[in-house]
């Protein structure tokens, strides 16, 4: 049974005449009548009253009819919720980030965009390594990464998909560890140590695992590492470190509170902090007037680089 042979149906009862209902659906009357005939054989009743004039229903018919009013009316109703959402989706920018950079970044930096439609985050993402944003942006699962770089190195064996890319803003990662008593680090870079420091690490294959690597090769007297967990979100990071089990680096944006706080300390000065930039990528294949606006807005590089 299809769809418009319940239309049908409806428009013959209100009609109650056979041409001026074909007429009305646009089909001829030998194809309208042999679509109420269908529908009568599928439904084993017969429904309409051929011998009266103007035509009329059958008992069966008359409790049919509603039944047909019913489901057209869910069937338009759906698909104007349908078309609604699909249109909805085709206004909405998908974007694409690191769980931090989605609670502790975005909302302002959104606000202050004043985009219309405004961005809305892709949360599927926020358990991706780097190379999957590049990959869902060539597949067009998302509109915008927004992700945190290296600035002082370039990661290597990652694979862009020809994305192009502008600068948002700047984010250091800081080393940080509980204090003890006295309020002083409990696991300090600036001193040192014959064993190994307990370290809350970075996914090693994640970016900012290679950002703090790099960093830290161009640094003197570095001590020995112990990784106890490796996460790719820093709030699993964070977690950790402020359970006492080791020291982490971590955006400053995210523990700026706890730092505040003295519920987390600095390990170690102002030379183990890592600067990132943060940085926003699309793929050239896929256009929106308002992604086109927007990157219009925001420089290629650091605008002090």
């Amino acid at each position: 049974m299809e769809i418009r042979w319940l239309e049908d149906f409806i428009t013959l009862a209100r009609t109650r005449h056979f041409s001026r209902a074909a007429d009305e659906r646009h089909v001829t009357q030998p194809t309208f009548s042999r679509r109420i005939k269908l529908l009568e054989e599928e439904m084993g009743a017969v429904l309409i009253n051929r011998q009266s004039l103007p035509l009329s229903l059958t008992p069966a018919g008359e409790e049919f009819l509603g039944l047909c009013e019913q489901v057209t009316q869910r069937v338009v109703a759906t698909r104007e919720r349908l078309s609604r959402l699909a249109d909805t989706q085709a206004n909405q920018l998908r974007l694409a980030a690191p769980q931090s950079l989605l609670s502790c970044f975005l909302p302002d930096w959104r606000d202050s965009l004043a985009l219309e439609p405004p961005l809305q985050p892709y949360l599927r993402a926020t358990g991706w390594l780097v190379g999957d944003y590049f990959q869902a942006l060539s597949h067009g699962e998302c509109d915008l990464a927004l992700c945190y770089w290296p600035r002082l190195v370039e990661p290597p064996s990652i694979d862009r998909q020809g994305c192009e890319q502008r600068w948002v803003s700047e984010e250091c990662l800081v080393p940080v560890t509980v204090p003890n008593a006295d309020g002083t680090p409990r696991f300090c870079l600036e001193t040192s140590h014959r064993d190994a420091l307990p370290l809350i690490a970075y996914h090693h294959r994640g970016l900012l695992h290679a950002a703090i690597g790099a960093h830290l090769a161009g640094l003197n007297r570095v001590p020995k590492f112990h990784v106890l967990s490796e996460g790719i979100q820093s709030s699993n990071i964070r977690e950790l470190v402020g359970l006492g089990y080791g020291l982490g680096w971590l955006p400053l944006r995210v523990v700026a509170p706890a730092l505040r706080a003295g519920e987390l300390v600095a390990a170690g000065d102002a030379r183990w902090q890592v600067p990132l930039d943060i940085l926003l990528f699309r793929h050239p294949e896929h256009r929106h007037p308002a992604l086109d606006a927007l990157w219009q807005q925001l420089p290629e590089t650091h605008p002090i680089a």
